[in-house]
């Protein structure tokens, strides 16, 4: 995964995710949007051929790299705990 960051401002976040799918940037965009600070959190694919899905996260000033932060560490034990779970049932 390779991160490149577009814009950075107080309250505006755009960057690009090489390497992920829609389901991944679907549930990071929804992680963003259960943020209080967040107003905005979307995310399009340019092109369908070259598939670099582009982030814009909108914050009321909260700073918006913190926000995405925060909801990849939420995703992260989200997926962790689905991992164990799955894990348990399997035995």
């Amino acid at each position: 995964m390779e991160i490149k960051i577009i814009e950075d401002e107080k309250n505006k976040f755009v960057f690009e995710v090489k390497d992920v799918s829609h389901g991944f940037c679907n549930m990071l965009k929804e992680q963003l949007l259960q943020d209080d600070h967040v107003k905005i959190a979307t995310y399009k694919v340019e092109h369908p051929l070259v598939n670099i899905p582009r982030f814009l996260v909108e914050t009321d000033g909260a700073d918006p790299k913190k926000c995405v932060a925060d909801a990849v560490k939420k995703l992260k034990s989200f997926v962790e705990k689905i991992q164990k779970d799955f894990a348990k049932e399997l035995k």
